[in-house]
Protein backbone atom coordinates (compact mmCIF):
# COMPACT_ATOMS: atom_id res chain seq x y z
CA UNK A 1 0.00 0.00 0.00
CA UNK A 2 1.30 3.64 -0.92
CA UNK A 3 -1.07 5.22 1.64
CA UNK A 4 0.04 5.37 5.34
CA UNK A 5 -2.11 3.81 7.65
CA UNK A 6 -3.19 3.78 11.21
CA UNK A 7 0.50 2.11 13.04
CA UNK A 8 2.52 1.90 10.09
CA UNK A 9 6.13 2.01 10.49
CA UNK A 10 7.65 5.60 8.56
CA UNK A 11 10.94 7.69 7.91
CA UNK A 12 10.39 11.04 8.85
CA UNK A 13 13.20 11.82 6.57
CA UNK A 14 15.01 16.03 7.18
CA UNK A 15 18.67 15.49 6.04
CA UNK A 16 20.81 12.63 6.24
CA UNK A 17 21.77 13.35 9.92
CA UNK A 18 18.29 14.16 11.43
CA UNK A 19 15.83 11.83 10.14
CA UNK A 20 13.54 9.40 12.99
CA UNK A 21 11.77 5.60 12.51
CA UNK A 22 8.25 6.05 14.30
CA UNK A 23 5.05 4.29 14.08
CA UNK A 24 2.54 6.47 13.22
CA UNK A 25 -0.63 7.71 15.71
CA UNK A 26 -3.44 9.61 15.12
CA UNK A 27 -2.86 12.97 17.75
CA UNK A 28 0.76 11.71 18.50
CA UNK A 29 3.81 14.18 18.09
CA UNK A 30 7.33 14.20 17.69
CA UNK A 31 9.28 17.13 19.45
CA UNK A 32 12.09 17.58 17.15
CA UNK A 33 14.87 20.75 17.01
CA UNK A 34 13.27 21.65 13.42
CA UNK A 35 9.46 21.34 15.39
CA UNK A 36 6.29 19.51 16.46
CA UNK A 37 6.04 16.96 13.77
CA UNK A 38 2.47 15.35 14.12
CA UNK A 39 1.94 11.74 13.39
CA UNK A 40 -1.82 12.23 13.12
CA UNK A 41 -1.12 14.42 9.63
CA UNK A 42 1.05 11.29 7.68
CA UNK A 43 -1.81 8.93 8.52
CA UNK A 44 -3.53 8.86 4.87
CA UNK A 45 -0.93 10.34 3.32
CA UNK A 46 1.20 8.67 0.35
CA UNK A 47 4.76 7.49 1.50
CA UNK A 48 6.93 10.09 -0.27
CA UNK A 49 5.06 13.17 0.86
CA UNK A 50 6.12 15.94 2.47
CA UNK A 51 4.82 16.82 6.17
CA UNK A 52 5.33 20.45 7.68
CA UNK A 53 5.95 21.26 11.30
CA UNK A 54 4.79 23.75 13.44
CA UNK A 55 8.20 25.90 12.83
CA UNK A 56 7.16 25.73 8.39
CA UNK A 57 10.05 22.60 8.07
CA UNK A 58 9.30 19.84 6.44
CA UNK A 59 10.31 16.39 6.74
CA UNK A 60 9.62 13.30 3.86
CA UNK A 61 7.54 10.52 4.34
CA UNK A 62 9.41 7.75 3.58
CA UNK A 63 8.81 4.03 3.76
CA UNK A 64 11.29 1.97 6.24
CA UNK A 65 13.98 -0.16 4.29
CA UNK A 66 15.16 -3.15 5.91
CA UNK A 67 18.62 -0.34 6.14
CA UNK A 68 16.57 2.32 7.69
CA UNK A 69 15.60 -0.22 10.66
CA UNK A 70 18.87 -1.70 10.90
CA UNK A 71 20.63 1.95 11.55
CA UNK A 72 17.47 2.83 14.11
CA UNK A 73 17.37 -0.54 16.02
CA UNK A 74 18.05 -0.59 19.96
CA UNK A 75 21.41 -1.48 20.21
CA UNK A 76 22.58 -4.25 23.19
CA UNK A 77 25.78 -4.74 21.99
CA UNK A 78 28.05 -3.47 18.68
CA UNK A 79 25.98 -4.21 15.27
CA UNK A 80 27.00 -5.41 12.19
CA UNK A 81 26.60 -2.37 9.87
CA UNK A 82 24.61 -2.13 6.11
CA UNK A 83 28.34 -1.52 4.64
CA UNK A 84 29.31 -5.19 6.18
CA UNK A 85 25.95 -6.89 5.47
CA UNK A 86 25.96 -5.69 1.64
CA UNK A 87 29.48 -7.61 1.07
CA UNK A 88 28.36 -10.64 3.43
CA UNK A 89 25.31 -11.38 1.76
CA UNK A 90 26.88 -11.03 -1.87
CA UNK A 91 30.18 -13.31 -0.91
CA UNK A 92 28.17 -15.91 0.84
CA UNK A 93 25.34 -16.28 -1.95
CA UNK A 94 22.37 -15.46 0.61
CA UNK A 95 19.85 -15.93 -1.25
CA UNK A 96 15.73 -16.81 -1.04
CA UNK A 97 14.83 -19.95 0.15
CA UNK A 98 17.68 -20.89 2.21
CA UNK A 99 19.15 -21.85 5.91
CA UNK A 100 20.70 -19.96 7.97
CA UNK A 101 22.32 -20.49 11.16
CA UNK A 102 23.66 -17.55 13.23
CA UNK A 103 25.91 -17.74 16.72
CA UNK A 104 25.95 -14.82 18.90
CA UNK A 105 22.21 -13.25 18.07
CA UNK A 106 23.66 -9.43 19.11
CA UNK A 107 21.66 -6.99 18.66
CA UNK A 108 19.51 -8.53 15.78
CA UNK A 109 21.02 -6.74 13.16
CA UNK A 110 22.73 -9.63 11.16
CA UNK A 111 19.46 -11.33 11.95
CA UNK A 112 16.94 -8.70 10.22
CA UNK A 113 18.55 -8.45 7.32
CA UNK A 114 19.42 -12.31 6.51
CA UNK A 115 16.06 -12.41 7.16
CA UNK A 116 14.29 -10.26 4.88
CA UNK A 117 16.40 -11.94 1.94
CA UNK A 118 15.98 -15.71 2.46
CA UNK A 119 12.11 -15.05 3.04
CA UNK A 120 9.65 -16.58 2.46
CA UNK A 121 10.21 -19.71 1.69
CA UNK A 122 13.99 -19.51 4.06
CA UNK A 123 14.60 -19.45 7.86
CA UNK A 124 17.18 -17.71 10.28
CA UNK A 125 17.91 -19.80 13.11
CA UNK A 126 20.14 -17.76 15.66
CA UNK A 127 21.71 -18.84 18.80
CA UNK A 128 22.72 -16.60 21.69
CA UNK A 129 23.51 -17.06 25.78
CA UNK A 130 22.50 -13.87 26.66
CA UNK A 131 19.16 -13.15 27.92
CA UNK A 132 19.13 -9.46 28.33
CA UNK A 133 20.35 -9.04 24.67
CA UNK A 134 17.77 -11.62 23.24
CA UNK A 135 15.12 -9.94 24.55
CA UNK A 136 16.58 -6.38 22.50
CA UNK A 137 16.94 -8.32 19.36
CA UNK A 138 13.61 -10.20 19.48
CA UNK A 139 12.13 -6.57 19.52
CA UNK A 140 14.31 -5.32 16.49
CA UNK A 141 13.48 -8.38 14.73
CA UNK A 142 9.92 -8.12 15.41
CA UNK A 143 9.73 -4.43 14.59
CA UNK A 144 11.06 -5.14 11.29
CA UNK A 145 8.45 -7.53 10.51
CA UNK A 146 11.36 -10.45 10.18
CA UNK A 147 10.10 -12.56 13.35
CA UNK A 148 7.82 -15.76 11.83
CA UNK A 149 11.41 -15.79 9.85
CA UNK A 150 13.49 -16.21 12.59
CA UNK A 151 13.46 -19.09 15.48
CA UNK A 152 15.87 -17.56 18.28
CA UNK A 153 17.30 -19.80 21.38
CA UNK A 154 19.07 -19.41 24.09
CA UNK A 155 21.75 -22.04 23.71
CA UNK A 156 25.70 -22.43 23.63
CA UNK A 157 27.18 -23.88 20.80
CA UNK A 158 31.02 -24.23 22.30
CA UNK A 159 30.37 -27.42 23.05
CA UNK A 160 29.95 -29.01 19.63
CA UNK A 161 26.43 -29.45 19.80
CA UNK A 162 24.56 -28.85 16.13
CA UNK A 163 20.64 -27.95 16.80
CA UNK A 164 20.94 -27.74 12.87
CA UNK A 165 21.44 -29.39 10.04
CA UNK A 166 22.01 -28.72 6.82
CA UNK A 167 22.65 -25.29 6.73
CA UNK A 168 23.41 -23.29 3.66
CA UNK A 169 25.47 -20.29 5.69
CA UNK A 170 26.40 -20.30 9.45
CA UNK A 171 27.48 -16.31 10.78
CA UNK A 172 29.71 -16.52 13.73
CA UNK A 173 29.60 -13.13 15.83
CA UNK A 174 31.58 -14.14 19.00
CA UNK A 175 34.49 -12.68 20.63
CA UNK A 176 36.31 -16.42 20.40
CA UNK A 177 34.35 -17.81 17.07
CA UNK A 178 37.16 -20.95 16.86
CA UNK A 179 35.60 -21.95 19.73
CA UNK A 180 32.53 -22.97 17.62
CA UNK A 181 33.93 -23.77 14.24
CA UNK A 182 32.81 -28.06 15.64
CA UNK A 183 29.04 -26.96 15.81
CA UNK A 184 29.29 -24.69 12.56
CA UNK A 185 30.87 -27.63 10.60
CA UNK A 186 28.21 -30.21 11.89
CA UNK A 187 25.39 -28.21 10.58
CA UNK A 188 26.82 -26.58 8.05
CA UNK A 189 26.59 -28.44 4.19
CA UNK A 190 29.04 -29.86 2.29
CA UNK A 191 30.36 -26.34 0.31
CA UNK A 192 28.41 -24.70 2.43
CA UNK A 193 29.74 -20.86 3.50
CA UNK A 194 30.98 -19.70 6.78
CA UNK A 195 31.16 -16.21 7.71
CA UNK A 196 32.65 -14.75 11.31
CA UNK A 197 32.98 -10.76 12.36
CA UNK A 198 36.01 -10.55 14.00
CA UNK A 199 36.83 -7.07 15.50
CA UNK A 200 40.89 -7.21 16.11
CA UNK A 201 43.13 -8.85 13.51
CA UNK A 202 44.32 -10.95 15.83
CA UNK A 203 41.08 -13.25 16.40
CA UNK A 204 41.19 -12.85 12.37
CA UNK A 205 44.81 -14.90 12.38
CA UNK A 206 43.43 -17.33 15.64
CA UNK A 207 40.06 -17.82 13.45
CA UNK A 208 42.54 -18.61 9.81
CA UNK A 209 44.42 -21.26 11.80
CA UNK A 210 41.55 -23.16 13.13
CA UNK A 211 39.77 -23.15 9.57
CA UNK A 212 42.55 -25.16 8.15
CA UNK A 213 42.36 -27.58 11.09
CA UNK A 214 38.78 -27.99 10.71
CA UNK A 215 38.78 -28.37 7.00
CA UNK A 216 37.59 -24.97 5.78
CA UNK A 217 38.90 -23.71 2.52
CA UNK A 218 38.53 -20.22 0.33
CA UNK A 219 39.63 -18.43 3.30
CA UNK A 220 39.56 -14.89 3.10
CA UNK A 221 39.81 -12.12 4.99
CA UNK A 222 38.41 -8.67 4.69
CA UNK A 223 37.50 -4.81 5.77
CA UNK A 224 35.14 -2.95 4.40
CA UNK A 225 35.09 0.56 4.27
CA UNK A 226 32.21 3.21 2.57
CA UNK A 227 33.30 7.05 2.14
CA UNK A 228 30.93 9.38 1.72
CA UNK A 229 30.38 12.40 -1.02
CA UNK A 230 29.03 15.55 -0.37
CA UNK A 231 27.30 15.78 -3.86
CA UNK A 232 26.66 19.78 -4.35
CA UNK A 233 27.08 21.90 -7.38
CA UNK A 234 29.98 23.73 -7.61
CA UNK A 235 31.42 22.21 -4.42
CA UNK A 236 31.39 18.92 -4.11
CA UNK A 237 33.49 17.21 -1.19
CA UNK A 238 34.34 14.00 0.45
CA UNK A 239 31.77 14.12 3.61
CA UNK A 240 33.70 14.77 7.33
CA UNK A 241 31.98 12.61 9.28
CA UNK A 242 31.21 8.99 8.45
CA UNK A 243 31.72 5.13 8.99
CA UNK A 244 35.09 4.66 8.71
CA UNK A 245 36.49 0.70 10.37
CA UNK A 246 34.17 -1.24 12.34
CA UNK A 247 34.93 -4.89 11.97
CA UNK A 248 36.99 -7.26 9.97
CA UNK A 249 35.25 -10.23 7.89
CA UNK A 250 36.44 -14.11 7.75
CA UNK A 251 35.04 -16.19 5.31
CA UNK A 252 35.04 -19.88 4.48
CA UNK A 253 33.86 -22.70 2.78
CA UNK A 254 33.19 -26.13 4.49
CA UNK A 255 35.05 -28.82 2.21
CA UNK A 256 36.42 -32.92 2.85
CA UNK A 257 40.00 -32.38 2.83
CA UNK A 258 39.95 -36.72 2.84
CA UNK A 259 38.13 -36.67 -0.22
CA UNK A 260 40.35 -36.85 -3.74
CA UNK A 261 40.11 -37.75 -6.69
Amino acid sequence: MDTIEEGDDVLFYYSGSKKWLVRARAGAELHTHIGVIPHGGAVGRRYGARLYTNKNKYVYLLRPSIHDYIMKMQHGTQIVYPKELGYIAARAGIRNGQKIVEIGTGSGSMTTFLASIVKPRGHVYTFDVDEKFMKIAAKNIERAGMSRYVTQKKADLKGGSAPVRGADAVMIDLGDPWEVLPSARRMLRGSGALVAVCPTMNQLEKLSAALVQHEFAEIESSETLVRSIEAREGRTRHAFQGIGHTTYLCFARKAFFDEAG
